[in-house]
């Protein structure tokens, strides 16, 4: 996974301080054949929100209170469900004698509340916002903000995150060019679905009521097209840049069931100049299977209060 610095720079202590000297050393681990019934009860009671996933000491991933409630929410039996069903493995990690600054930068990109520490492919603590912002007060305030709405921090280009969303790129660092690639993965939850719902007003029983969907073609409940295929917004809103959307074709493949994970992938396929760009776009299954494909043309601008080259304009700085 390659990693973009954040365009927000985060402010330079007076005392130099790393990872290890704000992180928390007893970390909670679990294997990834423990069913997930035993990580809701090593929670319980614990002011911990994620266990690193392990084996011996190499992380392999991590599983939050979301994975668990996600668990319910799809109606899985926690007690047969296992860790290595619910983990995310696109693991975000930081070394020890990085300074607490990168940590901070790296929870705010990738929209993050838990960052496990690894020294030598080995797990040797864990450090949270809420250890980050003891000491980097403006990361407790934009927390605290995003936790009011229940979400995480974002980076430059988006408002907020979440902790169970991941995100990959492949090169789009300085700017868009041919063969560029970005990945946004989330979980289409319950909430997803009767959020869609409401806000659309979309309430077709398929995507609502159990019973009907039942007797359809699909044997039971899916998720909104247009929800599955709003993630390949969100992955485009994650390109450097105010991204603009100019066109977007769809060809919907497959249903997607209420609880499935999905991942949108967009690749740059031709510059068509004065920053714009034709994408191929698709949002894959749980299996690997295409359920959306597509063609988009957008329209990349800086960021406002950037100039042309992504930087910084003077009218920004204090």
């Amino acid at each position: 996974m390659k990693l973009r610095p954040c365009a927000s720079s985060v402010p330079t202590m007076l005392v130099s301080l790393y990872v290890r000297d704000v992180m928390t050393r007893d970390v909670l681990t679990v294997t990834a054949d423990t069913p997930v019934v035993e990580v809701a009860e090593r929670l319980t009671g614990s002011e911990a929100g994620s266990l690193v996933v392990c084996a011996e000491s190499e992380p392999l991933g991590i599983v939050t209170r979301s994975d668990l409630v996600a668990v319910l929410a799809a109606r899985e039996d926690p007690g047969r469900t296992l860790v290595v069903d619910v983990m995310s493995v696109d693991l975000v990690t930081v070394g020890p004698d990085e300074p607490v600054e990168r940590a901070a930068e790296l929870v705010a990109e990738h929209g993050i509340g838990h960052l496990p520490v690894v020294e030598d492919g080995a797990i040797v603590g864990i450090v949270s916002t809420t250890d980050l912002s003891n000491y980097l007060p403006h990361v407790g305030r934009a927390r605290s903000a995003a936790a009011s709405l229940g979400r995480t921090p974002g980076g430059p280009d988006t408002a907020y995150g979440d902790e169970d969303w991941t995100f990959e790129q492949e090169g789009t660092e300085d700017g868009l060019t041919v063969g560029d690639r970005v990945r946004f993965s989330k979980r289409l939850s319950e909430d997803d679905v009767a959020a869609f719902a409401e806000a659309t007003g979309d309430t077709n029983r398929v995507h609502l009521d159990e019973s009907f969907a039942e007797r359809t073609r699909f044997g039971g409940r899916i998720a909104h097209g247009i929800l599955t295929a709003g993630t390949i917004s969100a992955a485009l809103a994650r390109i450097p840049g105010l991204i603009i959307y100019l066109s977007q074709d769809l060809y919907f493949l497959g249903p997607v069931e209420i609880g499935e994970t999905v991942t949108a992938v967009c690749e740059v396929l031709e510059s068509l100049g004065d920053g714009r760009f034709r994408l191929s776009t698709g949002v894959y299954g749980e299996d690997g299977d295409a359920v959306v494909e597509g063609e988009a043309v957008v329209l990349v601008e800086p960021l406002p209060g950037e100039d042309a080259d992504g930087e910084r304009g003077s009218g920004s700085e204090n």
